[in-house]
């Protein structure tokens, strides 16, 4: 019951973080920033599970929105997952802490809920990655046992929180997770066959629809710098990695962060962290500690390789596209955030019976203090907005509408500053609002460097859309039905009219407008095999199935309190 009582709390004050976090993002409407996107009544579409012939990097994310959205009205689904994302990085990280004081086990779970790694993810809008972040302490605390009896399946089952997130989320779990296997469990090659096993049964959904997609993984290595991390503290790209900041956009810093000041108390901070860390680990020699050491010292390798030696991952990108996973690199610190957390409530646990007043403060409100533009939606850069009327009438023209065809849609780009979203930038939402096929330029522009479209079906129309002549035989010959101008640009309509001959407006408005083209073949996507996807989701779902069977178990199981000398594999 002892056990309970403290998960439920750490569970609490997780929510209570979310909610200081968000804020304004809470209020009616959707939360649209960079690749934050959530939508109206979603679909289960092609796009949902990598059936469009791009890469499917929403691969399975989308599918929980889409379930979730069935059921809850879309906004509602986005904040629910949002909050759930503080509540369990909360309740994980302080289930890790080896003590039975409940001030030491909140010390780590405020510091791993509210540290800049999280404020950049979640300004940059990716709560995939950052549901797959929140858990990564329960994945690592069961790759420290899953060598043991019923291991693969407790492992597996922690893992699905990083594999609803998709690639780059179990990336990092996976890279963590083997990680500590190796160091921690024995036998060791049992333990990393059932890592990587329980990876490759996760990714299944998304590895296969890859790979077979007909246009190939893409091996572009010109982009290694520009994701690479950046200095956003005054003590280099390196140094706020440490001190798990970092990001490649600069634009997703939090206001006033980096500042001399608060940066170098956050970096006394860490550094006093990974001290206590260190020193109760030489205590105790305890395997599954020095596990998840490592896993952080690995990932802050992984995270620093882009900015120290681009060249070693530009040629690793070369001989296997795959490692363009690590491009984005300073998301591989999450290992890193999990030690400096579990260090901070270690600090706490010592310091509490000799300091018992600052240890409350480092616990209640040292991150905070020294993150505070976190609060209140990062200082109101998450705002909820309602999607305008005329996008909800373009649907419903669309989806009315019998003639097989796709959508087009223009400005060529893929990323929009609507007014009606207050100029943030966000990744234009029309794929998921729309129930076609959406084309549009995927291509990233990051400084002077452009990482090249991904769509097969962008790549035949670029030349033609970026010239200045007729559009409407090409779009015809290439499966377009409509071609829909989403943003308030009066002079994009104005220009796009000559080009269209025979094309009619059937809807217009200041923020969407919406060209029908007559009669146009039926579109044809090169895409991976229905079967083989649907065969791969089988063997997923069936193996998450499995790792709930038998004996009730929960992510943060109900054990006996635990010696100071026995760490947990997963919590107490």
């Amino acid at each position: 019951m002892a056990g309970r009582m403290r998960h439920l709390v750490a569970a609490l004050v997780g929510l209570g973080l979310g909610l200081a976090a968000l804020g304004p993002a809470l209020a009616p409407g959707f939360t649209l920033a960079y690749d934050m996107v959530f939508v109206p009544e979603p679909v289960f579409g092609r796009m949902t599970f990598g059936l469009t012939g791009t890469l499917p990097r929403n691969v399975p994310s989308d599918a929980l929105a889409a379930a979730l959205g069935a059921v809850l009205p879309g906004d509602l689904a986005q904040k629910l997952i949002l909050l759930s994302i503080f509540v369990m990085a909360c309740a994980s990280a302080a289930s890790l802490v080896p003590s039975e004081r409940m001030a030491a086990r909140l010390a780590a779970g405020v510091c791993y809920a509210w540290n800049p790694f999280v404020a950049e993810r979640l300004l940059l809008g990716q709560w995939a990655l950052l549901l797959g972040y929140a858990a990564l302490p329960w994945a690592v605390g069961r790759a420290a046992g899953v060598a043991g009896r019923g291991g693969g399946r407790l492992l597996l089952l922690a893992l699905v929180p990083a594999a609803i997130g998709g690639f780059a989320a179990l990336a990092v779990s996976g890279l963590a997770a083997l990680t500590v296997a190796v160091a921690a469990s024995r036998p060791r090659r049992t333990a990393a066959l059932r890592v990587v096993a329980s990876v490759l049964v996760l990714s299944l959904p998304w590895l296969v629809t890859g790979w077979l997609r007909p246009a190939g993984v893409p091996a572009d290595a010109a982009a290694v710098e520009a994701f690479a991390a950046r200095a956003d503290t005054p003590f280099g790209a390196v140094g706020s990695l440490l001190l798990l900041g970092g990001v490649w956009n600069g634009e997703t810093v939090p206001e006033g962060y980096g500042h001399p000041v608060t940066a170098t108390a956050w970096l006394l901070v860490v550094l006093a962290a990974l001290a206590a860390y260190g020193h109760w680990w030489w205590r105790d020699r305890d395997r599954a500690y020095a596990g998840f050491a490592a896993a952080g010292l690995a990932g802050f390798a992984v995270a620093a390789l882009g900015a120290v030696a681009p060249w070693l991952l530009r040629g690793l990108i070369g001989v296997w596209p795959g490692f363009a996973v690590l491009r984005d690199g300073q998301q591989y610190v999450a290992p890193l955030a999990v030690v400096v957390a579990v260090g901070l409530g270690l600090a706490v646990e010592w310091m509490l019976p000799r300091l018992p007043v600052f240890a409350v403060v480092c616990t209640a409100l040292l991150p905070v203090a020294l993150l505070p533009s976190l609060a209140w939606g990062a200082g109101g850069r998450l705002q909820s907005v309602r999607y305008p009327d005329s996008w909800e009438g373009a649907r419903r023209v669309v989806q009315a509408d019998r003639t097989p065809g796709d959508v087009l849609v223009l400005p060529w780009a893929a990323y929009r500053s609507y007014p009606w979203n207050g100029h943030r930038r966000v990744l234009d939402p029309l794929p998921r609002h729309l129930t076609r096929r959406v084309i549009l330029n995927d291509a990233v522009t990051v400084g002077s460097t452009t990482v090249p479209t991904e769509d097969p079906r962008a790549r035949e129309l670029d030349a033609a859309v970026r010239a200045r002549g007729p559009l409407t035989e090409v779009l015809r010959a290439h499966g377009i039905r409509y071609v829909a101008i989403d943003a308030e640009v009066p002079s994009l309509t104005a220009a796009l009219r000559p080009r269209l001959p025979g094309a009619r407006v059937v809807m217009a408005a200041p923020e969407l407008t919406l060209f029908e083209i007559p009669a146009p073949r039926r579109p044809v996507d090169p895409a991976p095999p229905l079967v083989t996807a649907l065969l791969a989701w089988i063997v997923t779902i069936s193996a998450i199935g499995w790792s709930m069977s038998g004996t009730p178990i929960t992510l943060v199981p109900h054990s006996t309190p635990f010696s100071r000398r026995k760490a947990p594999t997963c919590g107490s």
